[in-house]
């Protein structure tokens, strides 16, 4: 059965990446069928029902995706191949009798000259020809049409709660300093490193812990080291609020006060030199010692994050890593971050 992603487009890759390593996260055998702007389509396999189940379980912890959905067809961005789709399918596999229904299209290319409006109207037309009602207020389904790069025409099944994470805002903590990951970036690096409820995730970096807060709301017991005696005490107010099964520390990340192979993932956002005043050759040596002593505390076989603004192939290498994927984020003309998965 086809399911479409329906993605923020707030990044290139990370949605994506974002979506598959939550459907391993859950277990469900699955292939990637197609990949739009803004929407990932692909073919889960497995009982309906449990099916269903899995997938609201990973809405409930994606960040950068706005809808699931039941894939009615792909088809191209033709009013008329999008109306014939409405109309031969059997929309009993998406709506029961005596439901009601909403039709809303969502536009992500903008050369079609297609209008929403359009697709909503005759859409839902299709669907009233099949004997349910439309209810534009209180819906029981909304059927949601993706025009990309082609239509994807399906029923929501899913929603995410996108206003949560803006809820967790950095200056709506209760410490507050700049500079650090927004919310929804700081959970799809946990979802990206695999965490699983009672995995036990480390933070080296861990500033006013936005990665640790994320780790500790899908279930995670989170453990953060801190140079900066003020900065580890407003981490530590930030994991309290919101209930973290959480240990803090201050300390040096080249010296890191865990036994060998204790952790489960490593999600590191270290300083990147200008923010921090650190010279050329100290944030080398920091980087280069801090990377070993991640590598010595992760099990094998486990996932590490790094965020930084250089280059770290030679460093991570080094410290016994292997390089599994590479994204950039733009934040703004003068800093990409660099986001690097690792595997030991």
């Amino acid at each position: 059965m086809l399911y479409a992603f329906e993605l923020s487009g707030e990044h290139e890759d990370l949605p994506r990446a974002e979506v598959l390593a939550c459907l391993d996260l859950v277990e469900l055998e699955y292939r990637e069928s197609e990949y739009f702007e803004h929407c990932l389509v692909v073919d889960i396999e497995g009982e309906p029902q449990e099916v269903l189940h899995k997938l609201g379980e990973v809405a409930k912890r994606i960040a950068m995706t706005h809808h699931i959905l039941k894939v009615i067809d792909v088809c191209p961005t033709e009013i008329e191949s999008i109306v014939k789709v409405a109309e031969g399918c059997d929309i009993s596999e998406h709506l029961n009798e005596g439901q009601k229904y909403v039709v809303r299209a969502k536009r992500v290319r903008h050369n079609t000259t297609i209008k929403c409006v359009d697709i909503e109207r005759r859409v839902g037309g299709a669907i009233y020809r099949k004997g349910f009602n439309a209810d534009l207020k209180d819906p029981d389904v909304e059927f949601r049409a993706i025009l990309s790069e082609k239509c994807v025409l399906g029923s929501v099944i899913a929603s995410v709660d996108r206003s949560a994470y803006e809820a967790r805002a950095p200056h709506k903590k209760p410490f507050f300093y700049p500079g650090v990951l927004r919310p929804r970036v700081a959970r799809a690096l946990v979802n990206m490193a695999l965490i699983k409820e009672g995995d036990v995730v480390f933070d080296p970096f861990c500033g006013t812990a936005g990665i640790l807060v994320e780790a500790g709301l899908v279930g995670a017991t989170v453990l953060g080291l801190e140079v900066r005696y003020k900065i580890a005490v407003g981490a530590d107010m930030n994991l309290r609020h919101f209930n973290a099964d959480q240990t803090m520390m201050m300390g040096d990340a080249c010296k890191v006060p865990l036994v060998d192979e204790s952790v489960d993932a490593v999600i590191a956002d270290p300083p990147y030199g200008r923010s921090a005043r650190i010279e050329g050759e100290s944030l080398h040596h920091l980087y280069e010692h801090s990377f070993a002593e991640m590598s010595r505390v992760l099990k094998p076989g486990k996932l590490a994050i790094i965020v930084s603004e250089i280059d770290v192939t030679e460093l991570v290498e080094k410290a016994g890593f292997t390089i599994k994927d590479r994204y950039l984020q733009r934040v703004h003309k003068s800093l990409t971050r660099k986001i690097t998965v690792l595997q030991k």
